[in-house]
């Protein structure tokens, strides 16, 4: 798999994947426009809507509805290191949503293939190329 990272303007940096384009810009403050959520946003969101899927995926195969269930996910960073400390992911669901499921719900979002990279991270080489 390759993602393409083009540059449209400004502090504006796009990721082409397959067919579709994610753009980022960097805030007012940085520079940028604030058109679209920093790198580090998507990031962050990653972790988020990857549990999200594990969640939909547990009720689609249980055919609960998901409609009334969302997922808030609150972040922490440090003061003595520099960075993200602590990733908080609550799920939210119904009052009608079975309460033996709870604990599934929480271990299949557990499950997020992007926080388990986190947890043994991959090795990353950079070069430089002429096209």
């Amino acid at each position: 798999m390759e993602i393409k990272v083009t540059f449209p303007g400004g502090q504006k940096v796009n990721a082409e994947i397959e067919n579709h384009v994610i753009a980022t810009d960097q805030n007012p403050d940085s520079g940028g426009e604030g058109s679209a959520p920093e790198p580090f946003m998507l990031f962050l969101a990653s972790i988020a809507t990857c549990a999200g899927i594990y969640v939909k995926r547990f009720c689609d195969f249980r055919e609960i509805p998901s409609e009334g269930i969302s997922i808030v996910q609150r972040h922490e960073f440090g003061t003595t290191k520099k960075g993200l400390s602590k990733v908080s992911i609550d799920i939210q669901v119904p009052p009608d949503f079975p309460e033996k499921y709870y604990a599934a719900l929480i271990r299949l979002a557990d499950k997020c293939s992007v926080k388990r990279t986190i947890f043994d991270p991959p090795e990353f080489e950079i070069t430089t190329s002429v096209k």
